[in-house]
């Protein structure tokens, strides 16, 4: 079995197909390994409709997935490199898939069709397996990291419903003490003006009164002495 790195990155160029041309044969005895259902289609098959290309980060490792998980021998994989190589030369489907059976037989593989969906199914496991781990991670990842970010956006939230309360408290309080301001303004005025016109009124009166007395004293001296 070749070491895991290695067959890592031959599925790797088997899965991301610019990487290696479709038609070309693989090594001898060391062809790359391949899931269920990923041949290419015979060339009288219609197109597959186009879904997103492949990311190679995650292309790369589920490529180490398949190799860290694969068994000694012939299998699903070496099956399906063979009938692979078999996709340029004009064969009907059928005939790709039996001469690509009889060449897999030939490497020494199991003479029961069965092995080759058992061992396609054991990598579908596989690759479902790491899903689900995946899966669960960026639910944990979620968790901690949007999670955290949408308890401080409640903070800020909330923060904000404070600032707004006081601001508008600010507010009211700012237009009540310009309020007070205007009508002590003019009670100022008011106040003043009754204040200046009682001590004019009483200057009046004081005049008036020691006038008066003056002219008292006056007459006193002038009529009787």
């Amino acid at each position: 079995m070749p070491e895991p790195d290695n067959l890592g990155h031959k599925i790797l160029s088997f899965f991301i197909k610019d990487a290696e041309p479709a038609n070309s044969p693989p090594p001898p005895g060391n062809g790359p390994r391949v899931p269920a259902g990923a041949g290419p289609p015979a060339p009288s098959a219609p197109p597959a409709a186009a879904g997103p290309a492949p990311d190679a980060k995650f292309a790369e490792h589920l490529a180490g997935v398949l190799a860290h998980n694969n068994p000694p021998g012939p299998d699903y994989f070496e099956f399906s490199e063979t009938l692979r190589s078999l996709a340029g030369l004009g064969l009907t489907e059928e005939k790709q898939f039996q001469a690509a059976w009889a060449s897999y037989k030939a490497m020494g593989g199991a003479p029961q069709v069965a092995a080759l969906a058992t061992t396609g199914q054991h990598y579908l496991t596989v690759l479902g397996a790491d899903r689900d781990a995946f899966g669960k991670s960026v639910e944990t990842a979620i968790a901690e990291r949007v999670g955290g970010l949408q308890k401080e956006q409640q903070q800020l939230q909330a923060d904000n419903e404070a600032l707004a309360r006081q601001l508008a408290e600010t507010e009211q309080k700012l237009a009540a003490n310009n309020g007070r301001l205007a009508a002590i303004g003019g009670e100022v005025t008011e106040q003043s003006g009754r204040l200046n016109q009682n001590r004019l009124n009483y200057e009046a009166t004081y005049a008036h009164f020691t006038q008066r007395i003056q002219d008292d004293l006056t007459k006193i001296t002038q009529y009787l002495q």
